[in-house]
Order: C-alpha cells, then structure tokens, then sequence
C-alpha cells in the first residue's frame, strides 16, 4: 500500500489513499523532491544542501557495510531522483569506496528537466578526501560524462593530487589544513554553479556537515527491519552543542518504508 502524508503549513498531517498498485511516477517524485528556488534574493537561499539517507529502525545505517540490505525499489527510486535534481552529489571517500560509485548516468526522463534548469546532462560525482587513498583508474575519474571533483585540503600530497588531475579528475581546496572545511567546500562548490548539492553521506561526512551548521535538508529514509550489530548511525562524530531543529516537509509510506523529507526550521 502507498499513501501520501502532505504536510499543511499547520503542519496538520493528512492521509491520501493511493491507487493499488499505483507507483509514483518520477514526474511526481520529482515534483514532491523539488529544491527551493534559489537565488540573491532577499530571503532566498543562493545554495541549498540536502542530505538523503536510510535508517533501520534500531538506528543502522548500513548492513555489513553496505545501505543496499536495507533499501527498497522505491527508496532507489527515490534515490535516482533526487540525484537527477541535484547539481552535484558529494559523497565521502569511505562510501565511494564501499558502495562501488561509479559516474552518474545520463537519464532519458530527465534530460529536457535538467536542460530546462540549465544544469549539465547528469550531476557531477564530489569526493570529500583528505588522503586522496582512491583508485584512479576507475570509471568514476576516467570516463565520467562530467569531470569528477575532488574536495580536499591544501595540505594533500602533491603526487596524489597530480595522479587524479592526470586521471580526468578536478581538484578543489577546500580547507587550509589536511582535511576539508564543510562550509568551504559548500562555498567551493557554489562558486562552480553548483548550488542544488546533495550528499548521500556516509555517516561520518553527514555528521561534519551537521556539525558545521550547513545541512539544510535531510531526506531519510526508515526502513522497517532490525538489526541489532555495531552498525553505524546516519551521521557520526563528535556531538553538536545545540541540537538542530528540523521540520517535516513531506512524508510517503509503503509497505512500511517512510520516506520523509525535513527541512532546516
């Protein structure tokens, strides 16, 4: 069963029965995912970061490594879609590393939307490094539709980051020392017209991105399983010293998957 829970502006939660069987389309789930408008105006954000995630009931973020265990066709729906809204999506080494990433790829369903808004055929990959350990012989620095980013630290090996310029990659400094400065690095990324940006994490970037006060959105998935273990939460490291309040925007369900979207109040 698939309903739709909009959220009134007195955030009065409603149910609407869908249709059985019915799957939402990519046109409407890019219409219930759409970014803000943006841009310099009074009162209008000029860059807007999301995050999208998925969460087992017991709080694991991955099952042996991996989110793929507790995901769902509509959650890579949902996925690909948000993906095909973003200008960029940025993701730290360890989970290009553990999920496989590879370029994004060109959508038939979504290139006269893309076109439309003026963005690039598919959304650029960003890597957030401080060691620059990655494989540059991958398809995702090789042979991506737009060049891959690197986001690093001005402080990163001089060979490493000459073997990912060689590879095709492009590479960002975005912070002074070793590591990378959330806040700088959404700046950077801003300053190359990327300004709808979404990070699919893993835990530990999504938590420095918390930390940094720069996470506008956070799209979480909450897969109906248990898993008990040592798994990682969504988002890891040190504590914030204020918690940050959040506000739901929209929420689908099916079959007990929610698929939630809350925004920065």
């Amino acid at each position: 069963m698939r309903r739709l829970f909009p959220v009134t502006d007195e955030t009065v939660i409603r149910s609407q029965e869908g249709e059985a069987g019915h799957d939402w389309s990519l046109a409407e789930l890019a219409a219930a995912y759409a970014y803000p408008e943006l841009g310099p105006g009074p009162g209008t954000p000029e860059v807007w970061l999301r995050a999208n995630m998925v969460s087992t009931l017991d709080g694991a973020a991955q099952h042996d490594g991996r989110s793929q265990p507790i995901s769902t066709a509509t959650d890579m729906r949902i996925f690909g879609t948000l993906r095909a809204l973003a200008d960029v999506v940025i993701a730290g080494a360890e989970t290009v590393r553990q999920e496989g990433y590879r370029p994004a790829r060109v959508r038939d369903e979504f290139a006269g939307m893309r076109e439309a808004a003026g963005q690039s055929p598919v959304p650029a990959i960003a890597v957030i490094t401080a060691s620059l350990d990655l494989d540059f012989s991958l398809p995702l620095y090789t042979s991506p539709v737009v060049p891959t980013l690197i986001l690093t630290g001005a402080a990163a090996a001089p060979d490493r980051i000459a073997a990912a310029e060689k590879a095709g990659a492009r590479v960002v400094i975005a912070g002074d020392g070793v590591g990378v400065d959330p806040a700088r690095a959404v700046r950077a990324l801003a300053e190359l017209g990327h300004t709808r940006l979404l990070t699919e994490g893993g835990p530990r970037l999504l938590g420095q991105l918390v930390a940094a006060g720069v996470l506008d959105e956070l799209c979480l998935t909450l897969s109906p399983m248990l898993t008990a273990g040592d798994a990682q939460r969504i988002a890891g490291g040190p504590s914030v010293a204020v918690p940050s309040r959040f506000a739901l925007a929209s929420l689908l369900e099916e079959d007990g998957f929610l698929f939630s979207r809350y925004r920065r109040t």
